[in-house]
């Protein structure tokens, strides 16, 4: 029966895009209707693939964005990469009524479940933001009040994909902490911080390892392992940090 149900997950299913959200410049949100979607876990991701009129076929993977309470309705998120096969027809080709190849759900490493107590910690790097915002909307649906806080980096403040969103969920009783760190522009009167994310930034902003949080960290390679190292370096227990990594080409 478990391979049956692993067979399921892995054959390719013909969604519907049921809506769009232009989340910046050059970032779109997919909401997707995935007839026999057999559900998800908050942090997993699919794979996505387009064939051209002469039989061309290509693919890439995408984190899932929606909460498992979404149902048959899958989000993906996906940034424009200009000398990427996919994202580039994702973000601005597709239109509302428009068939997709999905495959999936994917991925049992960097998941995490409502259920859980312990105290929250999420990393983001730039578009790795989407499979934490997978579990921040999983948090909110269940509802759970665990603990958590998020430390999202961004090049400026308009490449923040989720931001209204985010400090709603921020604003609300029990919501996470959500901090901000711009590494390239800033708005005039910022006050956050405005540099890539370091020891001493994850010393403020992160939980500290006395807690015990869980933690997942997602970004591009070289963001992912740094941050990472510097968890470890402050006595974070290497085992209880998740990462999530993306090369800087693709899609």
């Amino acid at each position: 029966m478990a391979g049956t149900a692993v067979q399921r997950r892995l054959s390719w299913r013909l969604g519907e895009v049921v809506g769009l959200v232009e989340e910046t410049p050059r970032v779109r949100t997919l909401v997707v209707t995935v007839p026999g979607w057999p559900g998800h876990r908050a942090g997993q991701h699919v794979d996505v693939r387009l064939t051209a009129e002469d039989g061309y076929q290509t693919q890439h993977s995408y984190s899932i964005s929606s909460p498992p309470e979404d149902g048959q309705r899958v989000s993906l998120t996906v940034e424009r990469l200009d000398d990427g096969e996919v994202s580039p027809y994702l973000v601005d080709e597709v239109r509302v009524g428009d068939r997709l190849e999905l495959r999936g759900p994917i991925g049992g490493y960097f998941v995490w479940e409502a259920e859980t107590t312990d105290p929250l910690q999420l990393v983001a790097g730039g578009s790795g933001v989407c499979p934490l915002m997978a579990m921040l909307r999983h948090r909110a649906a269940a509802p759970s009040r665990v603990p958590t806080r998020l430390l999202y980096s961004s090049r400026s403040l308009e490449d923040l994909i989720y931001r209204a969103e985010l400090d709603g969920l921020a604003a609300a009783d029990g919501g996470p902490e959500v901090t901000y760190t711009l590494t390239r522009e800033r708005p005039p009167g910022w006050t956050g911080f405005a540099r890539r994310i370091d020891r001493q930034m994850l010393a403020e902003a992160a939980w500290p390892p006395e807690r015990r949080p869980l933690v997942f960290v997602c970004g591009p390679t070289s963001f992912v392992e740094s941050a990472a190292d510097h968890l470890v370096a402050l006595g974070h227990e290497a085992a209880r940090i998740k990462t999530e990594r993306f090369g800087p080409t693709g899609g």
